[in-house]
């Protein structure tokens, strides 16, 4: 990872916030099937989202910012996985119950005090993932704990809440989702800030992610869990890495964002001692330098430029173009020259950290979103047009220069965002979200919303949560994922393994072995390496009933001989899955030894002897009782052959 830094004397601290899919038929608050993706639609639904009042009578900052961007929201709509609900045009139903009892595992597992009632709210979101405007969400249980390395992560809160749309395309004002994921049920695990190092983050969302799914009612694959890591620095503030999509992401991201809040911490240094304290300190001021560009070699400055990147984007007026006519305006930066070209996150500047705000509010996209006095592109006259912007703004030394182009009204925003930056500078770090990327570096994405966007569901009556309901689940719960690994470990099943078996479902096909009487052992080796083995190899294991593994541990009980023959066993069973494993056996004539079968072994040792490589001790052996088990594995016990084998090659002066 690029730069270095030492966490502890940073004071790096970092939490989660984990979501993952439930595995239920339907929806959270209506009757819709979960888990039916699209890629086609049969509506479309235009809606502008505006910020309501808290029940304190606050606005929330995040909302107030979602407004400026001026975004136009559509939503593709399936006839087939949405209904009126999404669009919200009929109040919710009755919260799913089946979501809410997977919740209590949830929290059972975890060791939380679950709640009496669960309450549902509604939690502001005005980026359009959500049509309504909000997020139905419900708390089921607080104040669990998570054995982590020798000590304890803190589990602040589990909650249950529906899904949000999927992400299309996002250009200048316009943008698209698909609702095929909304409404789906969630849970959210919550933890503390309790992890000091980007290996223990990676560590933990995979540990949260074994709980969720040791109970084997969350869903898998890609988009069903996602996670936001909340990360802080002495002297910071938390900052959320919104829906970090796999857990590997985790170890660059919160490097790359402990080094940004210590860069930004020197920068806020760096601003007071210029005397920058304070949002009157802050000096932008802007003017309109389109005529200065006319005949500029880059295109995109230039009028007629960005009428073609208009016109091979189809942008249009009114949907992903803002208002007014093309302009190039350029921001003088009072007293701020040297601080574009700071370090931020590793490789990034403080510019970047005005484009992000540019790009999210202001709607101005098109690449590289912004230039600046300190990171000029290189190109002959490129001096000569900069000292014209210098001087028609009026710039001194010490000042710095950003400049900007696109609709005029569009410009004027992302000046106004390039001040407002620089106040939070002031500030050191501010409160944000954050889009995160592979690479390890993030952009931003929003203010960080505070509690004021939350506030109750009154189309929506609590669920009383009883003793009973709470102990019926409990009796039926699965083992805790690190009571598994322990008793596994122990076993002798390496840490991978029984990681697989936990995430990845196979966890319960064990349990099940074990109960029709198979070793514990054998049974996770199965499962964990066998399995995934022949799955790698293109066998459709997965589509094989549990019933019929089952089955077929019980006939390697009866003839342990079939055991040997595993493998062309299980590919079988892959190729007819619903057939009597029975019946499978006869067809590939396993389980009985054929007659004569010691007589064939004289021709096996004649053929060894023939094809044999190397007549060394012990390797014309192992020559010969390959070629014998060919047609004997799964019939024969291999330790019969090699005996009859050792002594008809000592015969033949062949001796192993």
């Amino acid at each position: 990872m690029a730069g270095s830094i030492d966490y502890r004397e940073a004071g790096l601290i970092a939490g989660l916030e984990v979501h993952q899919q439930l595995l239920t038929p339907n929806k959270m608050f209506c009757r819709c099937p979960a888990g039916l993706y699209t890629e086609t639609h049969d509506g479309e639904v235009l809606r502008h989202m505006r910020p309501t009042l808290s029940e304190l009578g606050e606005y929330d900052g995040t909302a107030l910012m979602e407004f400026k961007t001026k975004k136009n929201i559509v939503y593709l709509l399936h006839e087939d996985n949405v209904c009126t609900y999404e669009m919200d045009d009929t109040p919710p139903f009755l919260v799913n119950q089946q979501a809410v009892d997977i919740a209590i595992e949830q929290c059972l597992m975890l060791g939380c005090d679950i709640v009496d009632e669960v309450h549902i709210a509604r939690k502001q979101y005005l980026d359009g993932s959500i049509p309504t405007g909000f997020q139905r969400t419900a708390i089921v249980g607080v104040n669990g704990r998570l054995p982590f390395r020798g000590r304890t992560i803190s589990i602040t809160q589990v909650s249950v809440e529906e899904d949000s749309c999927r992400e299309v395309s996002d250009k200048g004002h316009l943008v698209v989702w698909r609702t095929d994921r909304l409404g789906m049920p969630l849970i959210e695990t919550v933890t503390g800030p309790d992890l000091l190092t980007p290996e223990e983050v990676e560590e933990a969302i995979l540990l949260v992610g074994r709980v969720c799914r040791s109970t084997g009612h969350v869903r898998v694959g890609i988009g069903a869990s996602r996670q936001d890591v909340n990360v802080s620095v002495r002297g910071g503030r938390r900052v959320e890495i919104k829906g970090v999509p796999k857990a590997s992401w985790a170890r660059r991201l919160v490097h790359g964002e402990a080094i940004r809040q210590v860069n930004l911490l020197k920068l806020k240094d760096e601003l007071i001692r210029r005397g920058f304290v304070d949002a009157r300190s802050i000096e932008v001021d802007s003017a309109d330098v389109t005529a200065l560009f006319t005949a500029s070699p880059l295109s995109f400055l230039t009028r007629e430029g960005w009428d073609r990147f208009v016109a091979g984007e189809k942008r249009r007026p009114g949907f992903e173009l803002g208002s007014g006519p093309f302009c190039v305006r350029a921001a003088r930066l009072k007293g701020l020259a040297g601080t574009l070209a700071w370090p931020t996150q590793p490789e990034l500047t403080f510019a970047h950290e005005l484009a992000g705000r540019i790009r999210v509010i202001a709607g101005l996209d098109q690449s590289p979103i912004l230039l600046h006095s300190e990171k000029w592109p290189d190109y002959s006259g490129w001096l000569a047009e900069l000292r014209k912007v210098r001087g028609r703004l009026r710039c001194g030394p010490d000042d710095a220069v950003v400049v900007v182009w696109g609709p005029d009204e569009d410009t004027r925003t992302a000046v106004a965002e390039i001040r407002l930056r620089y106040i939070d500078a002031v500030g050191g770090v501010p409160n944000e979200t954050r889009q995160p990327f592979e690479d390890g570096s993030t952009d931003f994405e929003r203010i960080l919303p505070g509690p004021d966007r939350m506030y109750p569901d009154t189309d929506s009556p609590p669920t009383r949560v009883t003793r009973e309901r709470v102990e019926g689940l409990r009796a039926s719960l699965p083992a805790r994922p690190w009571d598994r690994e322990a008793r596994w470990d122990a076993l002798g099943i390496p840490k991978n393994t029984a990681h697989f078996l936990i995430r990845r479902g196979g966890a319960t096909l064990v349990e099940k072995l074990v109960a029709a009487g198979a070793n514990e052992r054998d049974a996770g080796f199965f499962v964990g390496e066998k399995l995934k083995f022949l799955k790698r190899k293109g066998v459709p294991v997965e589509a094989v009933p549990h019933e019929r593994w089952v089955e077929m541990f019980r006939f390697f009980s009866q003839k342990p001989v079939l055991k040997e023959a595993w493998e062309r066993i299980a590919r079988e069973t892959g190729r007819r899955p619903l057939d009597p494993l029975e019946a499978t056996l006869s067809d590939l004539g396993l389980g009985d030894p054929p007659p004569a079968w010691r007589d064939s072994l004289l021709g096996v040792v004649a053929g060894a002897h023939t094809t044999g490589h190397d007549s060394s001790p012990g390797r014309l052996l192992r020559h010969a009782t390959g070629l014998a088990m060919r047609s004997l594995r799964g019939k024969v016990p291999a330790r019969d052959v090699i005996a009859i084998l050792e002594v008809l090659l000592s015969a033949t002066g062949g001796e192993a």
